[in-house]
């Protein structure tokens, strides 16, 4: 990251010229673009919710200590916002979510209608996966959370969590590991064809 992007949490953004308020912004866009069209898969969705969460940025400014953890809070400022648009727009409901091995990451259906049952069993998935997620320790929690909720990458994680990312990729195995057996088990699937 530039120290341009490092602008946008100055004590007072509104007195930078105009030239270097843009081009502050274009790289903000351009380092959120691809995260927010990936959610929204909509190009104007996608500028407003970079305007959204650029002016959220430049109005709630903390202090960061290194640039590791700015990047991360620009990400969680931003995949926030896009659930936030998503909750209030409808439209948006046809998408799935999907868990993947490593991040929350929502798919176009495209092929057929939903059926209702298949939303419904999909929700209670989702609830008994934020259940499971609500019974872990609070580190174990914060690494789930950390990498499927806010889309941090390891070194970031490791940053934050002040540990070594073998350990936190160690860490994350073992609790989707565990999120998978639970899952199966209350849901007496035997064929895991997912992969969470």
């Amino acid at each position: 990251m530039s120290n341009t992007l490092q602008l946008l949490v100055t004590a007072n953004f509104n007195i930078l010229s105009q030239s270097i308020q843009q081009k502050v912004y274009y790289e903000y866009y351009e380092y959120v673009y691809g995260l927010v069209y990936c959610i929204v898969k909509d190009r104007s969705s996608t500028e407003d919710i970079i305007q959204e969460s650029f002016i959220k940025i430049i109005e709630n400014k903390p202090k960061f200590e290194n640039e590791v953890k700015l990047r991360a809070w620009l990400k969680v400022v931003t995949r926030n916002t896009c659930m936030n648009y998503l909750r209030k727009n409808k439209k948006h409901l046809q998408n799935q979510i999907t868990l993947s091995s490593d991040s929350i990451c929502l798919e176009e259906l495209s092929v057929s209608p939903i059926s209702v049952e298949h939303i419904v069993e999909t929700k209670m998935m989702e609830d008994s996966i934020i259940r499971y997620i609500n019974t872990l320790k609070p580190e174990s929690k914060a690494i789930i959370e950390y990498r499927w909720k806010y889309g941090l990458s390891y070194k970031e994680m490791s940053v934050l969590l002040n540990t070594r990312e073998e350990i936190i990729k160690q860490r994350l195995f073992r609790i989707r590991e565990r999120i998978k057996k639970l899952l199966c088990t209350d849901w007496e699937i035997r064929d895991v064809t997912r992969n969470i």
